[in-house]
């Protein structure tokens, strides 16, 4: 007969170099159960390892080829201003319980984070991404604000570090765009969710961008944005394919909400806020590439910048752009 296992003693116990103790057991016992759940540690605790190679391994090798908008001090603070101009729009309806540990996949340098943990400050936040350099400009900024209901960790969405089920609700914002495998990290963040969790994503749609004055050259260079995010394998048309992606992911009951911006003349701080701190940015992420790719030469490029720029001061001037919101259950 199998000798019963037995509890790990101090002695027995390994304390690796993140300092929580390993147990070391003299034998797995032949009992269903305790195999059972000893099949369930060692998965946990292999799956841990897995991902956080895997982690590592983006960070080493692709991280700065993959984001189109690149890592710079710019694009970080686009992505501040972005937040601040759509936070009515894009985080109206959410709102978490007290309590409710929720997970945010992607958070970047903390744009979207800062407006959640303020909004639900009851709930416990585990913020990831892939980038260490964007989760310590994320942490000065939760730290800066006096925020304490976030943690921030380093992890790759589709192979997270977390036992099956481990939050109560999962966030998303402008992350499926980003990826080359969208279904693989939705069928991640299902994994993680509690049965009858809430699943929210924002992700926006290139093609439901128009502007006016339209100009003759600012269409093509926000084109060449779009092959570019493209080329790299990515999805900037992703907003349209929102429901489908949740339904292909097993989530009940999707509901998808377009949250569409306007502006004109007659709001002129959300013209100039679109026009001059979202969009022009965003597209002059893409010039370095796209001149390279041939896909617009460099007067066409700086021509076509100017007239986007200039959308914003002309009286005629205005914008329109949409994103989409989903909200699921597992």
């Amino acid at each position: 007969m199998a000798k019963p296992i037995t509890a790990p003693s101090t002695a027995a116990s390994r304390k690796p170099r993140f300092g929580v103790p390993l147990p070391v057991f003299d034998v797995i016992s032949t009992s269903p159960r305790r195999a059972a759940a000893t099949a369930r540690i060692l998965g946990a605790v292999g799956r841990s390892v897995k991902c956080l190679t895997r982690a590592s391994a983006r960070r080493q090798n692709v991280l700065m080829t993959d984001y189109v908008h690149g890592y710079s001090a710019r694009e970080s603070q686009r992505l501040g201003d972005q937040a601040a101009i759509l936070a009515q729009l894009l985080h109206q309806g959410t709102a978490y319980a007290v309590g409710h540990r929720v997970l945010e996949a992607g958070c970047g340098v903390g744009a979207q984070t800062l407006e959640l943990a303020r909004r639900n400050p009851g709930a416990r936040f585990t913020s990831v991404d892939i980038s260490e350099q964007s989760l310590s400009q994320a942490r000065t900024r939760a730290t800066a604000q006096g925020l304490d209901n976030v943690t921030m960790e380093c992890a790759d969405v589709t192979c997270l570090p977390y036992p099956d089920a481990a939050f109560d609700d999962v966030f998303v914002c402008f992350l499926l765009e980003h990826l080359a495998d969208p279904d693989a990290a939705l069928a991640e963040l299902k994994r993680v969710l509690r049965p009858g969790g809430s699943l929210t994503v924002i992700e926006g749609d290139h093609g439901s961008c128009f502007w006016s004055p339209r100009g003759e050259a600012a269409p093509l260079v926000w084109q060449c944005l779009i092959e570019e995010q493209q080329a790299l394998g990515h999805h900037p048309l992703i907003g349209r394919e929102l429901y489908p992606l949740l339904r292909r992911a097993g989530f009940a009951a999707p509901q998808v909400t377009p949250r569409w911006l306007y502006a004109d003349a007659a709001q002129p701080e959300l013209l100039v806020g679109g026009i001059d701190r979202i969009f022009v940015p965003m597209v002059a992420t893409a010039r370095q590439a796209s001149l390279q790719a041939g896909r617009c030469d460099a007067a066409t490029w700086e021509r076509g910048m100017r007239e986007m720029a200039n959308v914003a001061g002309d009286r005629s001037g205005s914008l329109f752009y949409t994103w989409f919101k989903g909200v699921a259950r597992k």
